[in-house]
């Protein structure tokens, strides 16, 4: 006879309140992805999802079908991933990423590099899709694993796939198009992280100038990262301004990153994006994150897309990557986890406080 176990109870965590202070705000839009149900309604939304990737590289959905109870769920466990495991089995189920080149297991404080010998506060749990129910993860995480999955399966479902269908009908192709390459199938750099912002020493933060994370790009197609109150993402506009990303309650953040830009030649770029100290009324508060990277399959090869009538007509037919070579997605993502944040001196860009690197055939720029 099997006696069935409750999981153990998880702590509530209880978020700041948005800050009160007037900040430059970027001005994103918000998609109601309930009108994505239905295949007129995706097609009403085209235009809307097309000029948010082509200007901002960024917009938030709204209405995607997670319920508001769900996501507080999950923000109680990012906390509880970082609360509740000992430093010791931390260890343990360390990632090891300049050894994998993948995100795997802990990404732990002071792991980048950011400037000056200042390195980060942040520490991360990374659950790549494919082995969420594999078992090796901390003891304590264990029983809470079934959720955990259901949850990565609908917000790829409901928001990963309707946000992938609503992209190829912006680029005239099949609404598929990207699921195929995307789905559960095959191994890909796709994961839910559970990530915690500690405060820096005050030094540190005047020799990194407040800078806790630098500005990049995600090398992945699609981001997701649910809103929180804590302020302090910021993106840089085309007219190069930093621009805070406004708490939108219930809402999901999403962002491309460059292999949608080397799908498309560069038709949809990626935009800049850095964390920031936090305004004075939200400093020395917790800032507990949630997010969900989803990346092409591994074996999918970082050329333009010529079926695509769009980037025909807009004259595609190269992308950002150097030599005339295109890796594949496996090849890329590996090369970027094993190169992001290290010690090594980087070339000074031309622009003041950017930083330049080749990685995997692509000049990569780091705003400090």
């Amino acid at each position: 006879m099997t006696i069935e176990t409750q999981p153990p109870q998880v702590p509530h965590f209880v978020h700041a309140q948005p800050t009160k202070e007037e900040l430059d705000w970027a001005n994103l839009a918000a998609i109601d992805l309930s009108k994505a149900k239905t295949p007129e309604g995706r097609k009403s939304l085209v235009k809307q999802v097309h000029d948010a990737i082509k200007n901002d590289g960024f917009l938030f959905v709204v209405n995607h079908g997670v319920k508001p109870e769900q996501i507080t769920r999950m923000f109680d466990l990012s906390n509880y991933a970082s609360v509740s495991v000992s430093d010791e089995e931390k260890l343990k189920y360390d990632g090891r990423m300049r050894e994998t080149g993948t995100y795997r297991g802990y990404k732990l404080r002071k792991f980048w590099h950011i400037v000056g010998g200042v390195r980060d506060q942040i520490e991360q749990y990374n659950i790549n899709f494919r082995e969420t129910l594999d078992g090796n993860h901390p003891t304590s995480l264990r029983p809470f694993l079934p959720e955990i999955d259901d949850f990565t399966k609908q917000i790829h479902s409901q928001i990963i796939d309707e946000v992938l269908r609503l992209m190829a009908l912006s680029l005239e192709l099949d609404e598929e198009y990207f699921i195929q390459m995307h789905d559960f199938t095959a191994n890909a750099e796709t994961f839910l992280r559970f990530v915690k912002y500690f405060p820096h020493p005050e030094e540190e933060e005047k020799k990194a100038g407040g800078v806790w994370l630098k500005g990049h790009t995600d090398f992945m197609t699609l981001t997701l990262l649910f809103s929180q109150p804590v302020s302090a993402l910021q993106i840089l506009n085309k007219q190069g301004e930093w621009k805070w990303v406004r708490h939108v309650e219930n809402g999901v953040l999403v962002n491309i990153g460059e292999a949608v830009e080397f799908l498309t030649g560069g038709y949809y770029k990626p935009t800049i994006h850095r964390v920031r100290q936090p305004p004075v009324d939200q400093q020395n508060i917790d800032r507990v994150g949630l997010l969900y990277f989803c990346s092409p399959h591994d074996d999918v090869v970082y050329k333009p897309i010529a079926e695509s009538p769009v980037l025909q007509r807009a004259g595609v037919s190269e992308s950002r990557l150097l030599g005339g070579k295109f890796p594949t997605a496996g090849e890329y993502g590996k090369a970027r986890v094993l190169a992001y944040g290290g010690t090594q001196p980087l070339k000074q860009g031309v622009q003041k406080g950017v930083d330049e690197e080749i990685v995997g055939g692509v000049l990569l720029r780091h705003y400090n």
